[in-house]
């Protein structure tokens, strides 16, 4: 039996596990045993923003009433009615939270391959992406765990802290980065940091929990941390930019009101306080914008071609990785775990925010 870990759409806390007969292959289709996977704040945020993003969408469930959450890590091809996609090779890709799937690869080169199921044509081309381990530049087995906790999440700080300095940092002062603490939150801070002395960058200022304060100022990625409950000790004379990725609305309220219209942008990114989530209708300065990596994706190949997009990624990547993975002073520590019960588990912990921030979890059923 196939085995997957749905939820409700409606009420993320409702887990179920649903078994279907294997589904027996039809020429063009390959199947892939899904080897580990990374759970993170930000499969919270695919659950939050299922419906408005499309995530439900990618791997359908059959119930309008659930959902899967798709997960970052990789597999290994079980069974393949495809040329150029064998049994036994790995790739790097996107899941669903399940035991196997089966792809309909398209486009097929040494790199990897799309997968070109009919109901993924419409969504972001960069999650139906699967990279081929062997010829893939960034793969090491020995990180395999930290790839699949990271990457994704550094993809999107990556493309954050370049929007931001695309334009200017939009003149702000300041820069303010809500849940902190939270991984794809740290890399953007990471991203930052090495712009430190440059012309025009603004003053970056975390945002986070008091139980979270001491191991986010450890970080040393941010110029000031401070808890949410004291943000008004931050000087709002000046203009400022939020970027959101807890997605809590009364926050989101706050430093609106705080800064009025010398908030120069607001930028929304996650939703890992998803119990806090709301809409951005009539707050004061700017409406919120949703951070939609694969546009600046798409402009950045415009301007520097595929090649100059993945050589500047994988510059800043293999320096936060250096830096996450440090043995003298680690920023995260792997927790794998395999089984129905420890994958159960650590969904819920991570949505009841009982994951700590040092911690990665990294599963398989």
């Amino acid at each position: 039996m196939t085995t997957m870990l749905t939820v409700g759409r409606g009420d993320l806390r409702r887990t179920q596990w649903r078994e279907t007969p294997p589904a027996q292959l039809r020429p063009g289709e390959a199947r892939l045993r899904i080897d580990l996977f990374a759970l993170t704040a930000n499969n919270v945020t695919y659950g939050a923003f299922g419906e408005t993003m499309h995530y439900w969408d990618f791997f359908p469930t059959g119930d309008a009433q659930s959902g899967c959450i798709p997960v970052w890590g990789f597999a290994t091809v079980s069974e393949s009615l495809v040329d150029g996609v064998d049994v036994g090779e790995r790739f790097y890709g996107y899941w669903p939270m399940a035991d196997e799937v089966v792809l309909s690869p398209v486009r097929v080169i040494a790199e990897g391959f799309f997968d070109g199921a009919p109901h993924r044509s419409g969504l972001a081309e960069v999650y139906n992406r699967y990279l081929r381990c062997s010829s893939d530049p960034l793969y090491r087995p020995e990180t395999e765990a930290l790839r699949a906790l990271l990457q994704p999440l550094f993809i999107t700080s990556f493309l954050i802290d370049d929007f931001l300095a695309d334009n200017d940092f939009f003149g702000a002062a300041t820069l303010l980065v809500s849940s902190a603490s939270s991984k794809t939150a740290y890399g953007l801070g990471f991203c930052l940091a090495r712009r430190r002395g440059e012309p025009g960058r603004p003053k970056v200022v975390g945002l986070t929990s008091t139980a979270n304060l001491a191991f986010t100022r450890g970080l040393s990625c941010y110029d000031e941390v401070v808890a949410y409950d004291k943000l008004e000790a931050v000087p709002a004379g000046d203009r400022a930019v939020y970027v959101d990725m807890s997605g809590d609305a009364a926050l989101r309220g706050a430093v609106h009101g705080r800064w009025g219209d010398r908030l120069a942008y607001s930028c929304s990114v996650g939703g890992t306080h998803w119990q806090a989530l709301g809409g951005g209708k009539g707050l004061p300065g700017p409406r919120p914008v949703l951070f939609f990596a694969p546009a600046q994706i798409k402009k950045r190949v415009a301007e520097w071609g595929a090649i100059g997009l993945q050589e500047r990624l994988v510059s800043a990547w293999s320096a936060f990785v250096a830096r996450v993975g440090d043995a003298q002073a680690p920023w995260l520590r792997v927790v794998s775990a395999s089984g129905r019960a420890a994958v159960q588990s650590a969904y819920l912990e991570l949505l009841e925010g009982r994951v700590a921030a040092t911690e990665g979890r990294v599963l398989a059923l």
